[in-house]
Parts: C-alpha cells; structure tokens; sequence
C-alpha cells in the first residue's frame, strides 16, 4: 500500500468571539499530525466587530450588509496569509491547501440551515492556492447538527500526546463553548456544544463600558455571583439534552444579568460558562482525567479558576491550559481546519454519528480551485 500523501496546509479560523482571525500551518496526511508549524493572528478592529454583529442571525447573507462584510472578511483573510506567508518565506506552491472557516452569522440545524460568510472563489483567487470552504452544509444536509467540527483534530492531537492518559478532555472556549470527550486511542469520542462561551460575556462588556472582552477576568473579579440568578439560568433544557447538540452564537444571550450590577453581571455570566461547560461531565461514558482548555477562555484565570471549582462537583479533574500540555491555545482551530481541509482532500470523514448526530461519518468541504 502507498504512503498517503503529507501535505502542507494553512488553517484559517474566525471564532464566534468576533476578535480576529487566526492562521496556523501544519503538515499531516489527514489522519497522522505530522508537524504543527507556525501561527499568527490578525485581531479585528472595533469597527469591522461591529459591522459583523450587524448581520448576526436568521437573515444570513439576506441581512443589510451582509454582501459588504463577507467582502472585507474575505480580504483581510487574504492579507493575514499573505503577511503570515512573506513572514515564514513562503511562496503558493509551498502551500498545497488552505482550509477557510469564514465566519458563522447563524446555525439552525433544527431547519436545516448553517450560514458562514466567507467567499472560499475570491480567497483563492487572491491566494493563488486551493481554498476548502463549507465545511458544515454537507453534515447539516444530511440531518446532522454541523458542529463541533474540530473533533477528529482534538482526538488526533490527543494521540500525538500519549503522556495525557485517557479519557481526556478538551475544550474549546470561544463564542460559543464545546467539548471533545475521547475515550480510547481508537476514536471513542463524544463531542457537542455545551453552552454559552465567551459571546455573551463579550457582549455585556461591549454593552456597558465599550470594552471587547473582561480582560484577566479583572471585572468579574470585582464583582460577586448571583448564585440564585445563576441557578435559573443553569435549569435550561439545553443543559439536559442528550448529545450531540450544537448552538447559535445568539441562543445564550446576557439578558438574564440585567438587573444586576456591571461586575456582578460580569462575576456571574463568567459562573455560567465555567458551571455549563463543567456539565459536559454529566454526559460522558467514564470521567476524564485531565481536561485541556483551549481558545479565548482559557486567557481568563477567574474563569479557569471557576471552572477547576466547578468540576469538584463531578469528582474534580485536572484543568489544564493548552500550553500546559504544550499546544498553541490560539491556534488550535485554525491547525483543525488544515487538518480537515486535508482530509476532505482525501474525501476522509469529518463529521461523525457521536461528534454531530450525523447518521453515518461524513466527509464535507468545497473545494475551489484559483482561476477556475
């Protein structure tokens, strides 16, 4: 049998915290990771954050603006690569493919509709280099919930670390918060969104003091948790329902802190995250050993903090940043969706019965082809 092909492939990632957009190389065949190469970001102005909130749900590409931002979205795509290529002296034909997020403005799997902006055709063109896009319309078509899509990255991370004993965790805390339970070097996985991330953290400090994140959790620090405003929240049916199962940026809003003060609202939507995505645990075959916390939250020690108390209630677990394991937490799915960008290269599977409900596993992507 022929060796599978290694390629080189840039992963680009814009999360649902609406704070920039992250490109990371790595070389695998799709299966095996080979080298995980070098990142960098691209932080987004005040501006262009808020231009991408305005076309934020159901409209989709139908909403006022939408054609506009997916336009300027698609640009500064385009020159973070191009700067992140010229910084690690590389040319086109270095780059076999790139794997493009775009950026989610609504998911309804329910009505079968997930909508990324993003123009995978002009990202090419400018690039000059094969760009997979869709990544989730293929999954959401055939029934499955179209997220988490990183999955088989995070159980292929986990097997290139055989010091992390098994079961792990790891979890992404972006817009939107997700989990990867794996079980065994063999692919037992589970994984789903557990709820709110930092969106709607995000939002409360852009509301009240103009800010686009609680940096250091400083603001929450000062204030103090609505334990019985917290439980309510904590009682959403979302939390009960048997995985997989996926969220909208805007399912999980800061509406229910409003009667509360800045820093207690702060102080208690920072809980909410952390006790949300501690209840994944209720959902898992075996309790997992160490969980690895990735993307924006993990930046946020009251949160990590918060998070390592509410994991107690489940037996307690070893909470772990990405870099204490030695990854990149900035840029583990942008090096996701280089990895699946190969794989749909290769038409190997992306999305699985136990990762989005997806009745057998299933390949997805486009693939668009510069000057074609």
């Amino acid at each position: 049998m022929n060796q599978a092909k290694i390629y080189t492939a840039i992963g680009l990632m814009s999360g649902t915290s609406l704070d920039g957009v992250d490109v990371a190389l790595i070389r695998t065949d799709g299966e095996d990771i080979v080298e995980l190469g070098a990142s960098m970001t691209l932080p987004y102005d005040d501006a262009f954050r808020d231009q991408l909130r305005q076309v934020l749900g159901p409209a989709g590409r139908a909403a006022p603006g939408a054609e506009e931002a997916e336009r300027t979205l698609t640009q500064r795509h385009a020159d973070l690569v191009k700067a992140f290529m010229q910084r690690e002296g590389l040319a086109a034909d270095d780059i076999d493919v790139i794997g493009f997020h775009g950026q989610t403005v609504h998911h309804d799997p329910k009505k079968g509709v997930t909508v990324q902006l993003g123009d995978g055709k002009l990202l090419s063109d400018e690039l000059g280099i094969p760009v997979v896009g869709d990544f989730r319309s293929r999954d959401v078509n055939s029934g499955g919930e179209g997220a988490p899509l990183v999955p088989v990255f995070h159980a292929a991370l986990l097997k290139s670390a055989p010091a992390i004993k098994l079961p792990a965790v790891v979890v992404n805390i972006g817009g939107v918060a997700n989990v990867t339970w794996v079980g065994d070097v063999d692919g037992d996985i589970l994984a789903f969104d557990t709820g709110p991330g930092n969106a709607p953290l995000n939002d409360w400090m852009c509301d009240h003091v103009g800010e686009s994140m609680d940096s250091d959790g400083a603001h929450a620090a000062k204030g103090a948790v609505d334990e019985a405003v917290l439980t309510k929240a904590l009682d959403h049916a979302y939390f009960d329902r048997k995985p997989p199962k996926s969220l909208d940026r805007l399912d999980f809003g800061a509406g229910f802190v409003e009667n509360l003060g800045f820093e207690d609202g702060a102080a208690t939507l920072t809980a909410f995250i952390a006790r949300s995505v501690a209840r994944a645990a209720e959902h898992f075959a075996k309790p997992a050993n160490t969980w690895i916390v990735t993307g924006g939250g993990r930046l946020n020690p009251v949160l990590m903090e918060m998070l390592g108390d509410a994991m107690e209630e489940y037996g307690g677990a070893d909470v772990r940043s990405a870099e204490a394991v030695g990854w990149d937490g900035d840029a583990v799915e942008a090096q996701a969706f280089a990895y699946l960008a190969v794989r749909s290269q290769r038409w190997l599977p992306i999305t699985f019965p136990m990762t989005t409900g997806v009745a057998e596993p299933l390949s997805g992507g486009t693939t668009n082809h510069p000057g074609t």
